[in-house]
C-alpha cells in the first residue's frame, strides 16, 4: 500500500511549493535591495541637497528657512544627542523618534541636517507589507495549483491502476492522446494477452482432465474386476498397484479441474484441516508398513477450519506426506498441526541444494519442482509443484525448514482470511 510520504501527488505539491518559495525568496531579496536603494536616493540625497543649500547661506548670515520636518544645526546649535556623529547619512532614534541625520564638516565647523518627519519609513512599511502579502498569496496559490495539477495528473493513473487490479474488461484513459493514453493502451493490450493465455491454459487443463477421466475409470474398473477374484488370484498384487495408481491419477485430475476454475474461496464450505491431516496420515500408513519408518499424527495447537475445496486440502497435505514417506528410509514422519498451519516433518536425507534453490526461488525445472528426496533424487514431478500451486490458489504459503539432526520440515500456512 502506498504511504502518504511516497505519493506522487505529494511530491508534485512539494515541488511546486519549493519552487515558489525559492522564486519568492529571490524576488524578496531584489525588493529589499530596491527599497533600500530608493531610500538612499530619496532621503539621503534630500539631506545632502539641504546641507549644500543651507551651509553657504548660514555662512553668509542669510536666513535659513527649512521646510516642515527639516532642520539644520551648526556647532553649538547641534543638539547634544546628535553631536560627535561620524560624517555621512545615518538613522538615529532620539526620544523614541526615528531621525535621518546627515553629519558633516566644513571650514566653519561641524553641522547636521535632520529629517524629523520623513514619510519614507511609512512608505517603506507599506511597501514591505504589500510585498509580504503578495509573497504569501503567491505561495498559497502555488500550493493549491500544485494540488490541482497533481490531482489532474495522478487521479487518472490511480484510476487506471485500480481498474487493472480489479481486472476490469475496459480500462480508462485509452482514448487520451497523451502519454497516459499510451500507457493505458499498453496495459490494455498486455492485460488482454495475459487473459487470453490464462483462458487457454484453463480450457486446456479442463479439457485434458475431462479426457483423462474416461480411461482412468476404465482402468480402475478393470483392476477392480481382477481384484474381486480374491487376494490369492493371479495378478492380484499387480491389479492393486494399477488400481492405486489410477486412483491417484484420478485424484490429480480432480485437483487440476479445481485449479482450472477461478478461486472463489468465500463461497466454499468450511473444511476441518485437522480432520484432513489425520485422514491423510491414516491413508498413507501402507507406505511405511513394511519399513523401519513410523508415520504419526500430532494434534499440536489444535484443529482449525478454512474455506476451501476439501479435495485441494487433501491433495496438498497428502502430497507432502506421500513424498516424505517415500524418501525417508528410517525414522519418523510426523504430521503436526500448528497455529493455522500444517507441517510435515521427516528424518530423511533432506533436499539437495539445487532442489532447495529452485523451491525458494519459486521456479520450476523440467517436469516441475522436484519432490523431497535424497541426493540425486529426481522427484515425482508433480509433487511440490502441485502443492505450491494449490497453496497459491488457497492464498496459503509453502515454507521449507531444515530439521535439526537431518531431514526436512514442510509447512503449509493458511492466511487468517481463509477462515470465515
Amino acid at each position: 500500500m502506498m504511504t502518504a510520504s511516497n505519493s506522487l501527488r505529494r511530491h508534485i505539491v512539494v515541488a511546486y511549493t519549493l519552487y515558489s518559495f525559492g522564486f519568492v525568496l529571490f524576488f524578496a531579496l531584489i525588493a529589499a535591495f530596491a527599497v533600500e536603494g530608493i531610500e538612499e536616493h530619496l532621503v539621503d540625497n534630500r539631506l545632502r541637497e539641504v546641507a549644500e543649500w543651507a551651509a553657504p547661506r548660514q555662512a553668509g548670515n542669510l536666513p535659513v528657512e527649512m521646510p516642515a520636518g527639516l532642520s539644520f544645526h551648526r556647532n553649538v546649535d547641534i543638539p547634544q544627542s546628535l553631536r560627535g556623529l561620524p560624517p555621512g547619512v545615518q538613522e538615529k532614534t532620539v526620544d523614541g523618534v526615528g531621525l535621518h541625520v546627515l553629519a558633516g564638516h566644513d571650514e566653519m565647523g561641524d553641522y547636521v541636517a535632520v529629517d524629523h518627519e520623513s514619510d519614507y519609513e511609512k512608505v517603506e512599511l507599506v511597501v514591505y507589507s504589500v510585498f509580504a502579502i503578495g509573497f504569501i498569496g503567491f505561495l498559497l496559490f502555488s500550493y493549491f495549483l500544485g494540488g490541482y495539477v497533481a490531482r489532474r495528473l495522478v487521479t487518472p493513473i490511480t484510476d487506471l491502476a485500480e481498474a487493472v487490479l480489479a481486472d476490469h474488461p475496459k480500462l480508462p484513459s485509452q482514448k487520451r492522446k497523451d502519454e497516459l493514453g499510451v500507457l493505458a493502451r499498453a496495459f490494455a493490450a498486455h492485460t488482454a494477452q495475459l487473459r487470453d493465455v490464462l483462458e487457454r491454459e484453463r480450457f486446456f487443463t479442463g479439457d485434458v482432465s475431462h479426457e483423462l477421466r474416461s480411461p482412468l475409470t476404465v482402468i480402475m474398473g478393470a483392476a477392480e474386476v481382477i481384484m474381486a477374484q480374491g487376494e490369492g488370484s493371479a495378478g492380484y498384487a499387480q491389479a492393486a498397484r494399477i488400481y492405486r495408481a489410477a486412483q491417484e491419477a484420478a485424484e490429480c485430475v480432480t485437483v487440476l479441474l479445481l485449479l482450472a476454475r477461478a478461486p472463489q474461496l468465500d463461497e466454499q464450505a468450511e473444511v476441518d484441516v485437522g480432520q484432513v491431516a489425520r485422514g491423510e496420515t491414516e491413508r498413507y500408513q501402507s507406505l511405511v508398513a513394511a519399513r523401519p519408518v513410523r508415520l504419526e499424527f500430532d494434534g499440536g495447537a489444535g484443529s482449525f477450519v478454512v474455506s476451501a475445496p476439501r479435495e485441494l486440502c487433501m491433495s496438498a497435505i497428502g502430497n507432502l506426506v506421500r513424498n516424505a514417506c517415500q524418501y525417508t528410509e528410517r525414522g519418523t514422519v510426523t504430521v503436526r498441526l500448528g497455529e493455522r498451519s500444517v507441517s510435515v516433518e521427516d528424518t530423511g536425507p533432506g533436499l539437495p541444494a539445487a532442489v532447495r534453490a529452485a523451491l525458494e526461488a519459486g521456479s520450476q525445472g523440467a517436469g516441475g519442482v522436484p519432490s523431497a528426496g535424497g541426493s540425486g533424487s529426481s522427484g515425482t514431478g508433480l509433487g511440490l509443484a502441485l502443492v505450491r500451486r494449490i497453496c497459491s490458489y488457497l492464498g496459503a504459503s509453502l515454507l521449507l525448514h531444515d530439521r535439526p539432526g537431518g531431514g526436512s520440515i514442510f509447512v503449509i500456512r493458511f492466511a487468517e482470511v481463509s477462515a470465515r
